[in-house]
């Protein structure tokens, strides 16, 4: 046990363990530091300044996790080393992953849902992105979280890491700014925010609005008023470099390439899978395996009887059913999103099809591996009066997901 200090800041007691706290760093806070042990000895900060990294890196690898994240504040130089891309990879964390769930009365923090656990704890936020009535949480990739910033209206955008508690403000293309079906798209090298634009005009047609964070810059493309009619509200799914929406009457798939802006239509067997009548269609992906699915409801004149997943197989260009929701969980399902569809989304989370509706509190999901179906509980710290705007999101804390 030994004392890092830094010129100007209070020491910091440092225990070398083999016990790791990971789960518990959503209680961490910057201003806080591990507990002071018996008589530690103060080390000469020109000591440790000056070892050399492969030494100071196995000192490092020996700490509990909620320790090296206190450690990124003592200096550049430690922080640069924690979450340099080689640490990270040759020093396994074991992190837990979680549910979010957003509301708009969430303001200054948000339920967090462990599978593993079966546990609640929460996600306290920053007060520099402390929400309001005009703002929101509006995406989540690889452990970072996207929300809008907007005092008066929307003017910027925030990248969020709650696991390095490091934040980047992203400048809208123009002012006002107004968008919808805004997705976060995190990739080995950086992020891409997606979402659509257009004027103040009601009538001015919309455009592709890409970011790039490895030039932090924007770019525009058009076509997207023949692809996808306006009102539309469920977000895009990524798969093979491109987002993909399903849409509604007529039913279709439509994808937009990342990279380049152009807009492709599914035709054939790979439009849908089944020849019932559709209620709704709702896509997920597995970035893993690199697999599509579809989460469909199916039944006559609008009602839905049945909800069934299939799997896209990219070989054959074809949908194959995989499972078939049993009859009484599909009966309180539909009866709890009053069979108004548009209020269904999809979502996946580590080998989980999540199918939430944003007027009920709970998810129910499909665990793939498993084959099995559950109801995540409804959270015990919600207040009764809320019941509608309910929005979950997958967070998969990451050391390496720079903003």
């Amino acid at each position: 046990m030994f004392r890092l200090r830094a010129h100007g800041k209070k020491p910091i007691t440092i225990t070398t363990s083999t016990t790791t706290t990971a789960s518990t760093f959503l209680y961490w806070s910057p201003e806080s530091s591990p507990t002071t042990l018996s008589s530690p000895t103060n080390m000469d900060p020109t000591i440790w300044s000056n070892l050399p990294n492969h030494l100071l890196e196995h000192i490092l690898s020996l700490l509990p996790f909620k320790t090296l994240l206190t450690l990124r504040s003592i200096s550049r130089h430690l922080r640069s080393l924690i979450l340099s891309p080689s640490f990270i990879s040759d020093h396994s964390f074991s992190l837990p992953s979680f549910l979010l769930l957003s509301h708009p009365q969430s303001f200054n923090s948000f339920p967090l849902f462990n599978p593993n656990l079966i546990s609640w704890c929460t996600l306290p936020l920053p007060r520099s992105l402390s929400l309001t009535n005009a703002s929101s949480l509006l995406s989540s990739s690889n452990g970072l979280l996207c929300f809008s910033i907007s005092p008066s209206s929307v003017s910027s955008l925030s990248i969020f890491n709650p696991l390095t508690r490091s934040s980047r403000s992203i400048k809208l293309p123009c002012y006002p700014f107004h968008f919808e079906l805004l997705s976060l798209v995190t990739s080995p090298d950086g992020y891409k925010i997606f979402t659509l634009c257009s004027s103040s005009s009601a009538a001015s047609s919309r455009s592709v609005c890409l970011y790039d964070s490895g030039d932090r810059s924007w770019r525009k493309f058009g076509g997207v008023d023949q692809v996808l009619p306006r009102g539309f509200n469920q977000d895009g799914v990524f798969y093979n470099g491109s987002l993909y929406f399903a849409r509604s009457e007529p039913f279709l798939i439509v994808s937009v390439d990342l990279n380049d802006g152009k807009w492709n239509t599914a035709t054939g067997d790979g439009v849908f899978p089944a020849v019932d009548e559709i209620t709704f269609a709702r896509l997920v992906s597995d970035p893993e395996k690199n697999i599509l699915y579809m989460v469909g409801g199916i039944g006559s004149n609008g009602i839905c009887r049945s909800i069934k997943i299939w799997e896209f197989k990219e070989e054959t260009e074809s949908w194959i059913e995989t499972e078939t929701l049993p009859d009484i969980v599909c009966k309180k399902f539909t009866s709890v999103c009053y069979h108004n569809y548009e209020h269904v989304y999809c979502l996946w989370h580590k080998e989980m099809i999540c199918v939430c509706c944003y007027n009920w509190p709970e998810i129910l999901f499909f665990h793939v591996g498993r084959r099995t179906w559950h109801w995540v509980p409804k959270c015990p710290s919600l207040p009764e009066k809320w019941s509608c705007g309910f929005r979950w999101f997958s967070f998969v804390p990451s050391l390496s997901a720079s903003v």
